[in-house]
């Protein structure tokens, strides 16, 4: 009994390897080329095939640009799928590449390796022999043909733009009639003068953006970084406008140093500091501030404004002895 079940285990081995070894031989794999031999600079193409049942799977060799030092791939071509005629359960995979060499002597073409799910399957390598051309060089370099002397008038021109012509006097008799339209309906169109719309104070639009900032709510989303960069550009800006100096450019520090001799109370300058030295620790050391102190920033910005805005302008008359307006 147990020399037949070594038997019968023996015989499942044995048939288990022969199914493995002829569904891996159902895969044929082959590499060819349709010269071996080449001049210097011609070209010649390399294909690769695979044979393999209808149902099976493998996975071309990527290639690059070159095969070899000596050897370039100028174009990849198609993929081809060919059925069988005399076996229809096998299709043949072709893929071809245009290959050329300007370095004589004998190259060799790689064996390449085809993958599927029982292993690599790998071609042959083929040889490639590159001839030299061979120039006579005790003759000087000449033309094949003289060029031929073609007589073409001007009359031959217009004859071969006939067309071109005609469409061109068309377009620019459009073009001046079009024109000439214009003229004439812009001079009976009545002249609109609109009235100048008053300069809004630089203090109103500092102040609608700081407003428009504050209800974009970025801090309590968390965007705190964006919301003291956006706070402080405001604010730089307010101050090139405001004081003209180059506060978009300059550090907090610089800014602070070329304020000094401002006439600006003592208040504003301590809440202009705060705004600016957190908005540094938040962009360049990460800070997180307090819920307080974002909000605070955002006030001591709103009454830096309103605390520093230029006197309004006011046009004052002239008046005479009898205080009538000159």
């Amino acid at each position: 009994m147990k020399q037949y079940f070594n038997f019968s285990w023996c015989l499942m081995l044995c048939l288990a390897g022969f199914t493995y070894t002829a569904n891996a031989q159902e895969i044929k794999v082959e590499a060819t080329l349709d010269q071996t031999n080449i001049k210097l600079g011609d070209q010649t193409i390399l294909r690769l095939k695979a044979h393999l049942p209808v149902n099976a799977h493998v996975d071309f060799p990527v290639l690059a640009d070159t095969i070899s030092s000596k050897v370039q791939i100028v174009e990849m071509g198609r993929t081809d799928t060919l059925s069988d005629q005399k076996n229809p359960g096998i299709k043949t995979i072709s893929r071809q590449y245009t290959i050329t060499s300007f370095d004589a002597g004998l190259h060799m073409i790689p064996s390449y390796a085809f993958g599927s799910k029982d292993g690599n399957l790998t071609t042959q390598a083929i040889p490639l022999e590159v001839a030299e051309v061979k120039v006579d060089t005790t003759k000087a370099i000449y033309d094949i043909k003289e060029p031929l002397a073609v007589s073409y008038s001007f009359m031959d021109w217009l004859r071969d733009n006939k067309k071109l012509i005609a469409f061109s006097v068309l377009g620019v008799l459009l073009i001046a009639a079009l024109i000439w339209y214009l003229i004439k309906k812009r001079k009976n169109r009545p002249v609109k003068v609109e009235p100048a719309k008053p300069a809004v104070p630089l203090d109103i639009q500092v102040l609608e953006k700081l407003n428009t900032l504050k209800a974009e709510k970025l801090w309590e989303q968390g965007k705190i970084k964006e919301y003291h960069s956006e706070l402080t550009d405001i604010i730089r800006d307010y101050l090139e406008k405001r004081y003209h100096v180059n506060a978009l450019e300059q550090t907090s520090e610089e800014i602070f140093s070329g304020l000094r001799h401002l006439e600006i109370p003592e208040q504003q300058r301590n809440g202009l500091r705060q705004m600016l030295l957190l908005a540094d620790l938040v962009k360049f050391a990460k800070a997180s501030p307090l819920n307080n102190e974002n909000e605070q920033s955002m006030e001591n910005a709103i009454h830096f404004v309103m605390n520093t805005k230029p006197a309004p302008f006011t046009d004052h008359k002239v008046q005479n002895n009898n205080n009538e307006p000159v």
